[in-house]
Parts: structure tokens; C-alpha cells; sequence
């Protein structure tokens, strides 16, 4: 299959730098030859080691080693790459045509990017040394545990989960679930957001916390399925029963959880919003070789004006939600991440809406196998479905644009009732 190359960062009216140019023609060349080809050889590992197996299949290690050949490592991370995020973004889509295996394979996958660029920002030297290190190299995964099944998490402010200091340690307890990650055998490292101090103001009272995964009393329960899949890396939930840490272990400042918690989610969010991009981009290029190729009332579905025009709305929402995200990250590039706040909201709304429209049609042009595991399509729906609601449902994100635009001033002043 031949992948289809995306508005660059010319979109917006900025030319890629030469080095972000051959990154993403390196990627491109690496999805083609050697990602997309290895997709069997991941599924019928995991068909043979079952739904409750969560090891990694070792063809994702073998790509690994040759992307870091290449140079295609930690690109998420200007720190780390020399690349904005403007740069980064079309090379990030790429890796969303093959979810499961190229963004590991590149080490910027969800949700160790987020953790790592936490432990860049606030993370003391020996955190980086003891987590942030291992976690560049690829060798580790790690978790992220603040969503909780008894209270509404999309307001961080409900957190439940208790962060008590007792002499040097902190004691830990309470219960998360969606701990992405949590069921690979290589995640070693939990960061837990709980509540430190009840009394203090609504976002002073949350705190976050670096929890080793054997720590005693640390629970594992379960690896819960996204639209009846279990995910190789597992969404955990995860109890925590007096589980007792060095107070060492804050990351950042005690009562600084929620704004630490802002600050990792806002190039999360941007970061699943390339890759889902990529998946659109997919689906529409499965579509139309189905078009093309499959044979109804007496010719291509490609001559059905019903189908021609599901195409064409396709690459409509590709496009215009793909502005969106570059326009975020051009922002977060020039004037930071608080800048970017509303442009991160309206992307992490539009894009996945624009996606799984994509998915639906392409989908529906693919009949009975399209809800099959004969294509990608299926599972790559259910992901991004679920992407309505993680990293803050669409509610959220559409309430805060909604408060921002009635403060807003406008150009010209409405004339009113008359």
C-alpha cells in the first residue's frame, strides 16, 4: 500500500526545516517498508498469545532498533529532536496509520510522551536520572494514574484518591482505572495524581506522585477493553492500598498536580490529534481503492455519485481538522502551551469528530468487512471513538470555548435589538 503524503507545515505558511524534511521521508520509507508490512506479523502474535497476554510482540522491538538507526527516536521532544511541533506533526500522522506499532517503534507513544515531557519539565535530576533516562532509551513504560471510576474525572478537582505525608513517606491511597499502559510487563513506573491537602484552594488541593510498579500494595485489578478489544499495553484499573513512597518521590511541588497535570495533557492532546490524522488519512485511501477496485450494479463503486461524494466530504474533514492541529501547534511553538489553550481545545473536539467520520464512511463503502477484522477499520473506529473521551471528553473542551467566546470582544460590535 502506498502511503499518502500530508499537508506539511506549508499549510500554515512555514517552510519545514531540511531536517524535518528527511525525517519525514525517512518515515515515510519506514512505514511502507517495514511497518505496515509488519502488522501480521503483530496480529498473529497476539491472536496466539491471547486477549490476556500484554507483551510486547517482538517484531515492535526489532522495529524499534531499526528506527533508532534511522534516526526516528523521541521526536515528540524538541528537546530532545531539534523539532517544533510543528515539524514533528506530520511525521506523528504517519505513525498514526499503524497505531499499535509505530508510534512505539518511534518511542512516542501514549502515554510515556506525557510522562516524559513531565519529567523534562519538573522532574528533579535524580527522577531523570532514575525514570526519564530509561524511559528515552525505550527500555521501560510507564502509566499514568488520575481518572477515577467513583467520581467525575473530567473535573480533576473530584479526585478522590488520598496523598497523605507520614514523616519522609507519602501513603497513598485509593483507586484509578484507565492507567494506560499499566498491563505491559515493561511498565515500571506509575505517576499518581491525588489529593494532598482537602482544604486548600480547588486547584492547590492535588498533588503528583512517582509510584515504582512493584511498590507494596500496589494492586493491578484489571485490564479493561475499549469497545470489546484488549489493548496490548492494557487501560488498568489500579488500587492503591497504603502504598508507601519517599516523600522524594513528588514530581514537581506539593499542590502543583493540577497545573502540572494541564501542562502534560496539552501536547498529549495535540500529539493524539497528528497521529488520528493519520488514521483518517488510512481509511480514505482504503476507501478509495475499494471504490476503485470493487465491482457493483454493472461497475465500480467509484462511479456510484453517493460514493464519489463520501470521498470527497472526507478529504474535506481531513483538512480542515489537520489545520486546526498545525495551527495549535504553531502556536505552542511561538508563544507556548497556555497561548494555545483554546486552538489544543478546538483540535481535540474537531479532530477525532472529523476522524471517525472518515471511519464510518470508509467503513460503509467496505460493506460486512469493514466491521471486520479483515481490515483495520473496525478497531481503528473504536480507538478513535474513545478518543471523544479521554484526555477530557468533548464537553469539556466545548465548554471552555464556549466560556472563552463570551468573553470575547468582537471585532465589530453587533448592532443589537432594534
Amino acid at each position: 500500500m502506498t502511503v499518502a503524503t500530508p499537508s506539511s507545515s506549508t499549510s500554515i505558511g512555514l517552510e519545514p526545516s531540511d531536517r524535518a524534511r528527511e525525517l519525514y521521508s525517512a518515515m515515510v520509507d519506514f512505514m511502507r517498508d517495514r511497518v505496515l508490512p509488519a502488522e501480521a506479523a503483530y496480529e498473529e502474535y497476539r491472536v496466539q498469545a491471547g486477549p490476556d497476554d500484554h507483551t510486547v510482540p517482538p517484531v515492535v522491538e526489532e522495529l524499534k532498533v531499526e528506527a533508532r538507526s534511522l534516526g526516528l527516536w523521541n521526536l515528540f521532544l524538541p528537546a530532545e529532536s531539534g523539532l517544533t511541533q510543528l515539524e514533528y506533526a506530520p511525521i506523528a500522522e504517519l505513525s498514526g496509520w499503524s497505531n499499535d506499532i509505530a508510534p512505539e517503534a518511534i518511542n512516542c507513544q501514549a502515554p510515556d510522551t506525557g510522562n516524559m515531557e513531565l519529567l523534562h519539565l519538573i522532574g528533579t535530576d535524580e527522577q531523570k536520572q532514575e525514570w526519564l533516562e530509561p524511559l528515552l532509551d525505550g527500555r521501560i513504560r510507564s502509566a499514568f494514574c488520575m481518572t477515577e471510576p467513583e467520581v467525575a474525572s473530567s473535573d480533576a478537582t473530584n479526585i478522590a484518591t488520598r496523598i497523605v505525608q507520614d514523616g519522609d513517606e507519602y501513603v497513598i491511597n485509593g483507586r484509578k482505572w484507565w492507567a494506560s499502559g499499566a498491563a505491559d510487563p515493561r511498565c515500571r513506573l506509575l505517576i499518581v495524581m491525588g489529593k494532598t491537602d482537602p482544604d486548600a484552594p480547588a486547584h492547590r488541593q492535588q498533588t503528583m506522585v512517582l509510584v515504582p510498579m512493584d511498590t507494596p500494595g500496589v494492586h493491578n485489578i484489571r485490564s479493561i477493553p475499549v469497545f470489546g478489544r484488549q489493548d496490548q499495553h492494557g487501560h488498568n484499573e489500579i488500587v492503591f492500598e497504603n502504598v508507601r513512597v519517599p516523600v522524594a518521590n513528588v514530581l514537581g511541588e506539593e499542590g502543583g498536580g493540577f497545573a502540572a497535570a494541564q501542562a502534560r495533557l496539552g501536547p498529549g492532546r495535540i500529539h493524539h490529534c497528528m497521529r488520528a490524522l493519520g488514521a483518517a488519512e488510512r481509511a480514505l485511501a482504503l476507501m478509495v481503492e475499494r471504490a476503485k477496485r470493487r465491482e457493483v450494479f454493472g461497475g465500480p463503486l467509484a462511479d456510484q455519485g453517493v460514493v464519489v461524494a463520501q470521498i470527497a466530504e472526507s478529504r474535506l474533514d481531513i483538512e480542515q481538522a489537520r489545520l486546526i492541529c498545525h495551527q495549535a501547534c504553531h502556536v505552542i511553538d511561538t508563544h507556548g502551551n497556555k497561548a494555545a489553550r483554546d486552538l489544543v481545545a478546538m483540535a481535540k473536539v474537531a479532530v477525532p469528530r472529523a476522524v471517525t467520520r472518515v471511519l464510518d464512511r470508509a467503513i460503509q463503502v467496505h460493506g460486512g468487512a469493514g466491521v471486520s477484522d479483515d481490515t483495520p477499520l473496525a478497531a481503528m473506529w473504536g480507538w478513535h471513538r474513545a478518543m471523544r473521551l479521554f484526555d477530557g471528553p468533548d464537553e469539556v473542551h466545548l465548554r471552555s470555548l464556549g466560556r472563552t467566546e463570551l468573553r470575547r470582544t468582537p471585532v465589530i460590535a453587533p448592532l443589537g435589538d432594534r
